[in-house]
């Protein structure tokens, strides 16, 4: 394809919209003329181009292959991304009577290097003018009986198309394949790969499933692209691990991919959790790369209620009952269907020096050796244009090492949404192989359809069929490749990702701190588990195309984990007024995990008259503050004392930042407060005697008073009744 900035330029375009209607239409029908010209400008696509240019792309049919008996069929697309029409032009398709000579001819060719090739004219075509911002096919047929493609032997044969505009002569490049026939089968392993996009959480959330598991889900699209195929699957654990999480409240959608994924009989193999960038997690100091240490935080024990399928045993043994939950495994949670081999690591590009093989050769798996997926651009021979077998091996490490030419072609060509386009790198994926299948000595050769993201399953389905299609190919399997014949390789020194080792150096780090410090939790794996599982998703090669939001990412996360750090502590106290030898002191622990958490509070004064209980457990409670008492015994004498208190995990992890109290002790006063009590108690008490008694004397004075008076009155009374007696007489 070429690219026309406001005028002339070159470049492959990376997507365009689907409008082949034409050209099957002008290719279907045998008995079209030579020449078809069917241009279908399609209305405004997304610009797989940049603003302002147009080009053009010449893709031969059927993948470049030209089968004898069969004519050759080509598409020629322009693309318009300025604000005006093109104009109308002639273009002239050409095609070379003589084979390229090896593949770096080839790529050269390719290029746009045409200095040297013969090529004769087999065809023209009109080429109508496009609308701004549309794309416009034409078609054009050379028949198989023409004489322009008589007596052509097998081989790769190159092919132009151009025609003329304001500028200079607007062309581009492609080749055609003619198979050898009676040739013998060569292996091919094409490896896809099965991830989710990149995150920030641990595990994908039901909602993020509900979407990728959809119909129209990314998930979905892979899983439906490699259906029916021989592909390689390099699976991310992550993907059936965040759907195995939810147990009976997974998306029904998800639970269904999942049984797919499970169910095809594809080989494969596990990518790291969350496809977790290798060579910088060993440039980062570690002696081999990680994995997740738990998901049971993820789970919910309620969702696992009866799940559990009873095993016939040869031995009797208990049934386990239907109300207990049964949580999965780690490895079941993470297992990626039948037919996997393990130990098979994947850096990204040509991250992978010879340190990184080395350390990785040194890994074995259920007693096998790991495998090293590499690029053939990364070893002395393939960067120097060489095809190398696929099982390749440096010192005592193996390597799977895929052609960088080829996978670099079909990773385009999977990207393409419009047939039109994605031909062109098919014909170049396919004269490449035409090549590689050649030098191999008869040893399998392994391709990739690369990382790229947002494929739909028709751009995966295609780009592998055509793969497997190549003449001469038969699919091979991991296993297969890993017990093929090798070859020796040299792998060139790596530029290195010092930024992201760092990263992961740093993430580690702060993961040792959050392990010590989740120590407070019963399981510490509610903490340590999710952390670890984060750091992969950070270290995920998805993040390699999107610097800028990943150092915002990690950023966050350190954040995140300072915050954790921070959720269990002392509520700083007032300086505290002991009156007393037998008091507690009391103290307010801080909580903000969901979780409660494990704590004994020591408690070291800096002076003798202060008896302190220097340990006192606490379990304080999730998401609350808690108030725990310290038993205190003051000595004799008066003064201030600073008690120092800091938090421990049961394993003597300190916990939060230590707190100082100022206590002023009087001891003392308690036994002159009991003094003067006991005084004023027995003053009130005396005081209480004496009016009593003053009262009781007061009584009696009154009393004796009375009595004196009393003979008196009953005289005159006894005198008062007899005088009246007397006169009654």
């Amino acid at each position: 394809m070429t690219v026309i900035p406001p005028r002339t330029s070159r470049r492959r375009a990376s997507r365009a919209a689907a409008v082949v209607l034409a050209i099957l239409t002008a290719l279907a029908a045998p008995g079209l003329p030579a020449l078809a010209a069917a241009p279908t400008p399609t209305p405004t696509p997304t610009p797989p181009i940049p603003a302002g240019t147009t080009a053009f792309t010449l893709s031969p049919i059927s993948g470049g292959v030209l089968t004898p008996g069969e004519g050759l069929a080509v598409s020629l697309t322009i693309q318009n991304e300025t604000a005006s029409a093109t104009t109308p032009a002639q273009a002239t398709v050409a095609l070379g009577r003589t084979p390229l000579p090896d593949r770096s001819a080839l790529s050269a060719w390719l290029d746009g290097e045409t200095a040297g090739v013969q090529t004769d004219p087999v065809a023209t075509a009109t080429l109508d003018a496009v609308p701004a911002g549309s794309l416009g096919v034409t078609a054009a047929r050379v028949e198989a009986d023409d004489p322009a493609l008589r007596g052509l032997e097998p081989g790769v044969y190159p092919l132009i198309a151009s025609y003329p505009s304001e500028t200079g002569t607007v062309s581009d490049t492609s080749a055609v394949v003619i198979p050898r026939t009676g040739s013998g089968e060569i292996g091919l392993g094409v490896v896809v790969p099965i991830t989710a996009p990149r995150s920030r959480e641990g595990l994908l959330t039901a909602d993020e499933l509900v979407a990728l598991t959809a119909p129209d889900g990314d998930l979905t699209a892979q899983l439906d692209g490699v259906e029916g195929t021989p592909a390689i699957l390099a699976v991310d654990p992550a993907v059936p691990a965040s759907i195995r999480v939810l147990g009976t409240t997974a998306p029904p959608t998800a639970t269904e991919w999942l049984d797919r994924l499970v169910s095809l009989p594809n080989s494969r193999f596990a990518l790291q959790f969350a496809d977790a960038d290798v060579a910088a997690q060993l440039e980062s100091g570690l002696p081999r790369p990680i994995g997740p240490t738990s998901l049971t935080a993820y789970m919910d024990p309620v969702n696992f209620v009866g799940v559990a399928e009873s095993t016939p045993a040869p031995t009797p043994t208990p049934e386990p009952d239907p109300a207990e939950p049964v949580l999965p495994t780690l490895a079941e949670l993470l297992d990626i269907g039948p037919n996997a081999r393990g130990g098979v690591y994947w850096p990204a590009g040509s991250s992978a020096g010879p340190a990184v093989l080395e350390q990785l050769g040194e890994i074995s798996v259920d007693d096998q050796d790991s495998l090293t997926v590499i690029p053939s651009a990364s070893t002395t021979g393939g960067a120097a244009g060489e095809t190398l077998r696929a099982h390749g091996v440096m010192g005592d490490a193996s390597a799977l090492v895929y052609d960088s030419e080829i996978s670099a072609a079909l990773e385009d060509a999977s990207v393409l949404g419009d047939t039109s386009l994605r031909g062109a790198a098919l014909a170049e994926a396919t004269a490449h192989l035409a090549f590689a299948s050649a030098e191999t000595g008869g040893a399998p050769l392994l391709v990739t359809l690369g990382r790229a993201p947002d494929r739909s399953r028709v751009d995966i389905g295609a780009t592998i069929g055509a793969a497997f299609d190549a003449p001469g190919v038969t699919p091979f399997t991991i296993g297969g490749l890993a017990n093929s014949a090798t070859t020796p390789i040299e792998v060139a020194d790596a530029a290195g990702q010092p930024e992201r080792a760092a990263a992961a150096s740093t993430l580690l780090g702060e993961e040792g701190e959050l392990a010590r410090f989740a120590t407070v939790l019963e399981d510490p794996a509610l903490i340590s588990g999710p952390e670890r599982a984060e750091i992969l998703q950070l270290l995920g090669n998805g993040w390699l195309a999107a610097e800028t939001e990943w150092q915002e990412a990690v950023a966050a996360h350190r954040e995140q984990t300072q915050v954790t750090l921070d959720a269990v502590g002392l509520v700083p106290s007032e300086p505290i007024s002991l009156f007393g030898s037998n008091v507690g002191l009391r103290f307010w622990v801080r909580n903000d995990l969901p979780y409660p958490a494990n704590l004994v509070l020591s408690a070291t004064p800096d002076d003798l008259r202060l008896d302190v209980q220097r340990v006192t457990p606490v379990v304080a409670q999730p998401s609350s503050n808690t108030r725990v008492e310290v038993p205190v015994q003051a000595r004799v004498g008066n003064g201030d004392v600073r008690l120092e208190l800091q938090l421990r995990s049961p394993a003597g992890i300190p916990i939060g930042n230590p707190e100082s109290v100022e206590v002023s002790v009087r001891a003392e006063w308690e036994s002159v407060g009991l003094t003067a009590l006991g005084i004023i108690v027995g003053g009130l008490l005396l005081l209480g005697v004496v009016r009593t008694v003053l009262r009781i004397r007061a009584r009696r004075r009154g009393v004796d008073a009375s009595t004196a008076d009393a003979p008196q009155t009953d005289a005159a009374a006894a005198e008062t009744t007899g005088a009246e007696g007397e006169d009654a007489r």
